[in-house]
């Protein structure tokens, strides 16, 4: 008997029995749609930041309107960015009371999240009252992770910003900052501007 012959009576031992027993399971065509539309529409949704209720307290009267609204029309600060025409870290800054909003502002805030442009112009029109928001040192981890390099860096870069401009300081006033997201092989990064003018000091 031939090496062949022997794998053949083999194969026919090992698979037909097996295969014959085994019936592919059927799958509706209504089940694959449905399968399909579940996965395209949690790829499509949106991150959106809501507001935290323990925050309220220390916020101004338009904090909660304007959150509650963004959380209604699923919107992220980047698409309300592009309609008002200003930078999404500014944005956030006016939902949080951190900025004070311009007429253009108001007026494309009620339109793209649909409140009175009234009840915003009473809201928005004050002078904000900064810095109420946070801790110091914070306690939150992504806010105090920005703090932690502040700690680890801040020396060196002041000395490197001396050698540079002389002795002053960056405005935060005269700025502005945007936050950019880079990928590569290794993953996500987060890349974060700022941008002060560089103000001496004065000698009298």
């Amino acid at each position: 008997m031939s090496a062949f012959a022997i794998s053949t009576r083999l194969a026919k031992r090992a698979i037909v029995p097996y295969a014959s027993t085994f019936t592919r399971p059927q799958i509706s065509y209504t089940a694959l749609q449905q399968a399909r539309a579940f996965h395209f529409t949690k790829m499509a949704s949106n991150r959106i930041v809501t507001l935290d209720a323990s925050l309220i307290p220390r916020l101004p009267e338009s904090s909660p309107t304007l959150f509650e609204a963004k959380k209604q029309k699923n919107l992220t600060f980047e698409a309300i960015a592009k309609h008002i025409g200003r930078e999404e870290v500014a944005v956030a800054a006016l939902f949080y009371g951190q900025a004070q909003a311009s007429a253009e502002d108001i007026k494309g805030l009620s339109e793209l999240l649909g409140i009175p442009s009234e009840k915003l112009e009473s809201q928005l029109s004050g002078i904000p009252d900064r810095g109420r928001t946070l801790d110091m040192p914070p306690r939150e981890p992504l806010i105090y992770r920005l703090f932690e390099i502040v700690q680890n860096y801040g020396y060196a870069y002041k000395a490197v910003l001396n050698e540079k401009f002389g002795d002053g300081i960056m405005s935060a006033i005269s700025f502005s900052t945007k936050v950019e997201k880079e990928t590569d092989e290794k993953g996500d990064w987060a890349v974060i501007t700022l941008r002060g003018k560089w103000l001496p000091y004065s000698r009298f």
